[in-house]
């Protein structure tokens, strides 16, 4: 089981690598995946955005003074405490996170197509459980519209 998943999570990171391509003067890896975390789980504060990442809060803060400056994410006092900022994705990193999403989708429907029918209804069930193992939200929860 765990080889057949690396397998499949070599393909998965080519595709990732690739739907890139075309944003990596824009943002780094580490950035766009910052960006998925606003996106996916809405604003956050700059501690627990570090925590999703798995990077300091210092990290994070310098990560996001990048991005702030790229106006792909934006940053706000809290109004409960002014120490504590909270960041939240601008319309051109939402932008960005559905280009390069958009380009993903059809790279991975391009490699699904020639898998039966019955054997994707399979994978639609297994994958669902193994992204709710890691945590990972629903792409269709995106559609929220999370904003601060």
């Amino acid at each position: 089981m765990v080889e057949a998943v690396l397998g499949a999570s070599r393909v998965l990171v080519a595709v990732a690598a690739r739907s890139l391509a075309d944003v990596a003067e824009e943002v780094t890896l580490p950035q766009y995946r910052a960006l998925v975390v606003l996106v996916s789980r809405g604003p956050q504060r700059v501690a627990s955005l570090a925590e999703a990442l798995a990077v300091t809060p210092p990290t994070a803060t310098r990560m996001c003074d990048r991005l702030v400056r790229k106006g792909l994410v934006r940053r706000r006092p809290s109004d409960e405490d002014r120490r504590e900022v909270h960041l939240s994705i601008s319309p051109a990193g939402r932008d960005l996170v559905t280009r390069v999403t958009a380009r993903r989708r059809r790279e991975i429907a391009s490699l699904l197509a020639g898998i039966a029918a019955e054997d994707q209804a399979a994978m639609v069930e297994l994958f669902g459980q193994l992204a709710q193992a890691a945590g990972e939200v629903p792409d269709q929860d995106w559609a929220v519209g999370w904003e601060l």
